[in-house]
């Protein structure tokens, strides 16, 4: 960590651009000669070199120069992401192995379904699992992420409510005021108005708003379990037949079923459908904006209406892609989803097997309420109970007392060598910080981390300073983050251009 024992810290210095290598002459491809005669172009397309500010460097200072950068970087592999919500567990390297396989990575989106056996195969694998896993009737790996999954589950739910005839009376998705932004958003995506369910005093749904809400102008009731603010909802077999008896559809947010999986199965406590994210859950890579997965499982009055194609095996065991749907909402990606991250997924289940199955949300959830106990005396956790697969604290009384904000204390983590949790979600919890630690990382790991914060807390109270002026050490100290959104400014301008206002 960069924490010195003396309390002083020193900035990590701001590497050279590549330009600043440039030495004019110097190439880094050996470029062959040319056998046909030289044609001028300067005319027409002027001097490409000067006009794309292109570096002239040799290929070893170029590798060099990257491989420098990609050390400075901060990823899963260098260090402990305590992202809450996010998952951002370790992708073993056996699932990027099965994933290069030749087999896998040169197939083609457009080859006959005939000549892939193998491909189709795994895909039903992962569905069966994941059936197994979720205790739904049928998974569809189609959708591409989340979010994407989420409205795929309302357009399911849509077209239910329009087979029988109430597509044009049920137009309203409750949701809870906890929930991930993008439900109200995939609702408002299907057309329909959303309106907020509140959080009761002890972090779960306020029944007594759900039933005064419900009524035949609810097409379903958007639930995350366990919730965001890291609970397992106790009264959810009771909300399901609340909403059920209304005519409305149940579905749930499965970003956090890191907490459940091998325990306990949404399909059981009486869900319609839910989405799940193959890169948080089933450990395929996260980050960066994709490649993703949004798997959705579904009971079986939903299933006529899945999008095309259904992978099924036939009446003569043979694996099928099924296109004859008549009540099919369509496709909801070209081709079909993002194969190489089922591989990874694929292989990610086989390794663990049933039997050892639960042990990822046990440890996950072991992990979560060590974090939880050892924090508390400092970051008082937002509800008084145990915790599923992430803890949710709150830093209000640093703000109240010394001026100190959920920000600060994750801007000085920086410092001390930790990725910063999730903050100020959910916006339910004043002063939020949002931890998940995952199955994947040890009590060592979780311990040094729990030193560090419970040291930021101390340094609140006895030295503010040093954390409203975080981070210290990191090459760039505190941006303003506000302006840095409405003035982006991410690319390299010759000095010659920028005083000219280029």
């Amino acid at each position: 960590m960069n924490h010195l024992s003396n309390g002083r810290m020193k900035r990590v210095p701001e590497p050279e651009l590549i330009f600043t290598k440039s030495k004019k002459g110097r190439v880094g491809a050996n470029i062959p000669t040319c056998s046909t005669p030289a044609v001028d172009l300067s005319e027409a397309i002027g001097d490409l070199r000067e006009d794309l500010h292109l570096p002239e460097v040799s290929e070893l200072d170029t590798i060099r120069h990257f491989t420098n950068l990609s050390q400075i970087n901060y990823g899963i592999e260098t260090g402990f992401y305590p992202l809450g919500s996010c998952t951002m567990k370790y992708n073993p390297k056996i699932n990027e192995a099965t994933a290069r396989l030749a087999g896998f990575a040169n197939l083609h989106p457009m080859q006959p379904v005939e000549t892939i056996p193998g491909a189709l195969e795994l895909l039903l694998g992962v569905q069966e699992m994941l059936q197994e896993i979720t205790g739904f009737d049928n998974i569809t790996l189609q959708p591409l992420a989340g979010a994407h999954g989420e409205m795929t589950c309302l357009m399911l739910i849509k077209a239910y409510h329009e087979s029988r005839g109430e597509g044009e009376t049920r137009k309203v998705v409750l949701v809870p005021d906890s929930a991930h932004g993008t439900n109200p958003a995939s609702a408002a995506r299907c057309g329909y108005s959303v309106k907020s369910i509140p959080t009761d005093a002890n972090g779960n749904t306020d029944l007594e708003a759900l039933e005064k809400a419900l009524d035949s102008n609810v097409a379903a009731l958007m639930l995350t379990n366990p919730s965001t603010l890291g609970l397992f909802e106790p009264n959810i077999e009771k909300i399901c037949r609340m909403v059920h008896e209304a005519g409305g559809q149940v579905f749930c947010d499965g970003a956090n079923m890191n907490a459940m999986v091998g325990t306990t199965r949404p399909g059981d406590h009486g869900f319609d459908c839910m989405h799940l994210n193959l890169h948080k859950t089933f450990s395929t890579p996260h980050g960066g904006g994709g490649p993703g997965c949004g798997a959705i499982g579904l009971q079986a009055h939903l299933e006529p209406f899945l999008p095309v194609p259904v992978i099924r095996r036939g009446s003569e065991g043979e694996v099928m892609a099924d296109y004859s749907r008549h009540h099919s909402i369509g496709r909801v990606s070209a081709f079909y989803g993002q194969f190489l991250m089922e591989v990874r997924a694929f292989t990610y289940l086989r390794a663990y097997g049933k039997e050892k199955m639960a042990d990822i949300s046990r440890y996950s959830v072991l992990n979560a309420n060590y974090v939880r106990a050892r924090l508390k005396d400092v970051l008082p956790p937002a509800h008084d109970r145990p915790c599923m697969h992430e803890c949710i604290l709150t830093a209000e009384k640093y703000k109240k007392e010394h001026g100190i904000r959920a920000l600060d204390i994750s801007k000085r983590l920086i410092d001390y060598g930790f990725h910063p949790p999730t903050n100020y979600f959910p916006l339910i919890v004043p002063e939020c910080l949002m931890i998940e630690p995952t199955e994947t990382e040890t009590k060592e790991t979780l311990d040094m981390f729990c030193d560090a914060m419970i040291a930021i807390c101390h340094e609140a109270i006895e030295n503010p300073d040093a954390l409203h002026h975080a981070p210290s050490t990191a090459m760039v100290g505190r941006l303003d983050e506000t302006l840095a959104v409405k003035q982006l400014d991410v690319r390299w301008i010759p000095a010659a251009k920028e005083t000219a206002g280029v």
